[in-house]
């Protein structure tokens, strides 16, 4: 590799050593607005089109979204295929035609916009279903149709609004209503993305239709709003989303989605919006993306999972008086393209943003710590490390797990997700077929090994001590049950040092009986050993120093993470 000059370092320190709340307000229809009555309002529509005529951002984002419905306009008509057990590529792809199409006529009022998303409409509500044994389909489409209905209303005819009306009822509702009186399916009572997903698609599906049939949304409404704060709740106390930060954006979109229509359908969130956690979740995505704009990949998140642009910011900030929040997003869409939501949750831009901590913590079920030395530097050093629980869903054997960027590169890396569909994935039990896949078990993290065994499938990781100062800062974890056939504890400590221009992690353990130890850290840069041992990284023209303190004996090895089968 041809590396520049002069060539700036960065060190990484390796230490081994043995040794629901309910609502709290009834859900009543009496202030149900008219159509459209779903997210944007004709006068929250008005005072839009009135700031953009001298709004930069928001003209450029308007622009985006005609330039993008230009372009659904041309696509083929959408068709019932699944995907293995899914059709929720479809009901995305429907959801994403019908926001872009219908916010473009309500703008323009251009018809053919309408005519467009009439069109996806009547061909979605013709389908035979929208597959309810992968619930999340029949919410996600529940959604789409119901903001094309509600949007729509006043431009559809008789026979358009009534079959798609049918189509909703038939494939959307129905399936919710039994969901909640007779099948009582798990995500009810679920702590994680489901519950939003589908308590907020079906809410906003009853919503839509409230009026002209509100037996449905006497059911459907009560019931989500009651089952919502079973998922809400895991944004406590300091917003941290135990999936990981790819599927905060799933979660928390569906949240705002829900919220959203209830506040402008009927006036109230229900007590929903009052759940703590919420107003500080806005900054889990901010903090925990690196300066390279990848995130600390915990959990199922994407191979490269980076900090894109989130309409949700925008409605988190809007809802909880968050400036700073507000000022990062728009940020990003200076670089990056706008979504319809951008325009529908739409903040100004404040004239600057507060300085975002160097240093978080975020106390939670899944606990993360995470450490920069600087917010203007994209060469920054950033430490991220993780404790929490190996059951979590979407959850890897991990715990303890680290992630490290610098001078522009990840270092340290979280490998992410697998195919989703592989044999056996979500057997999550001890000996499950989930954890013999490289990406999710402890191999591929950057985790200890004993014995050559990788993290019980059980194990919880608690935080014993954090702590920053101007220098740097650090974060102790037990991770003892982690490895309970051969220790009697093991400390993992990780500590941000020399001004934060490197890093230390150390691990301790107390051996119940002489056993092989495996440190392990997965990486994308080139690996050099030094004749001294230890370690030269070199990724992208930049070299990052690795060297291992004890114990005496202990050597660095390399080895590929390619697997064939």
């Amino acid at each position: 590799m041809r590396m520049t000059t002069p060539y700036r370092f960065f060190v990484l320190f390796v230490g081994l050593s043995a040794a629901v709340g309910a609502p709290s307000e009834t859900v009543t229809f009496e202030n149900l607005a008219p159509h459209p009555r779903l997210m944007l309002s004709e006068s929250r529509l008005d005072l839009l089109q009135e700031s953009a005529t001298d709004d930069r951002a928001l003209t450029r984002m308007v622009r985006e979204l005609l330039d993008s419905a230009d372009a659904v306009l041309e696509a083929e008509p959408l068709v019932h295929e699944l995907k293995g057990p899914r059709l929720l590529h479809v009901s995305r792809d429907c959801l994403r035609r019908v926001y872009t199409l219908a916010l473009a006529w309500r703008w323009t009022g251009e018809e053919v916009y309408a005519e467009g998303a009439r069109a996806n409409l009547e061909a979605v509500c013709a389908f035979p279903d929208w597959n309810p044994s992968h619930f999340l389909d029949t919410a996600e489409m529940s959604h789409a149709v119901a903001i094309g209905y509600d949007w729509l209303y006043d431009y559809l005819d008789d026979a358009s609004r009534e079959r798609i009306r049918q189509g909703l009822i038939e494939h959307g509702l129905k399936p919710g209503v039994a969901a909640y009186t007779e099948k009582n399916p798990w995500w009810i009572n679920s702590s994680f993305n489901w519950n939003q997903v589908c308590n907020s698609g079906l809410l906003i599906g009853a919503l839509a239709l409230a009026e002209s049939d509100p037996t449905y949304a006497e059911v459907i409404v009560p019931a989500a709003v009651a089952s919502l704060p079973n998922a809400l709740k895991s944004y406590n106390p300091d917003g941290v989303w135990s999936e990981g930060p790819a599927y905060w954006g799933y979660a928390t979109r569906y949240t705002a989605y829900g919220l959203a229509a209830l506040q402008s359908a009927l006036g109230s969130t229900f007590g929903l919006g009052d759940l703590p956690g919420l107003a500080k979740t806005a900054y889990f995505p901010l903090l925990t993306a690196g300066p390279t704009g990848l995130y600390m990949n915990f959990a199922d998140s994407g191979q490269n999972s980076r900090r894109k642009p989130l309409p949700t910011l925008f409605w988190l900030a809007d809802t909880y008086g968050l400036p700073d929040v507000a000022w990062a997003e728009h940020q990003l869409l200076k670089e990056q393209s706008a979504r319809p939501h951008h325009i529908i949750w739409y903040v100004p831009e404040p004239s600057s943003g507060a300085a975002l901590p160097q240093d978080s913590y975020f106390d939670s079920s899944v606990p993360v710590a995470v450490s920069r030395s600087a917010w203007d530097d994209p060469e920054a050093l950033f430490l991220a490390m993780k404790g929490g629980y190996n059951q979590v869903n979407h959850g890897h054997l991990d715990l303890g797990n680290f992630e490290f960027d610098a001078l522009g590169n990840r270092w340290a890396r979280d490998l992410g997700s697998d195919n989703y569909n592989l044999p056996g994935y979500w057997d999550k039990k001890k000996g499950g077929k989930r954890w013999q896949y490289y990406r999710l078990n402890s191999e591929s993290h950057n985790v200890p090994l004993v014995d050559g065994q990788g993290q019980d499938p059980n194990a919880k990781a608690k935080i014993l001590r954090v702590g920053a100062t101007d220098a740097g800062a650090f974060l102790v974890v037990d991770l003892s049950s982690a490895y309970p056939d051969s220790t009697e504890r093991v400390i993992r400590g990780g500590k941000t040092i020399a001004d934060r221009r490197g890093a230390v992690i150390q691990d301790e353990f107390t051996l119940t009986r002489p056993v092989p130890l495996l440190w392990g850290m997965t990486t994308d840069a080139e690996i050099m050993i030094m004749p001294d041992g230890h370690a030269v990284l070199l990724q992208n023209g930049e070299r990052l120093h690795v060297t291992l303190t004890g114990p005496p004996g202990a050597h660095f090895s390399v080895e590929s993470a390619e697997r064939t089968g």
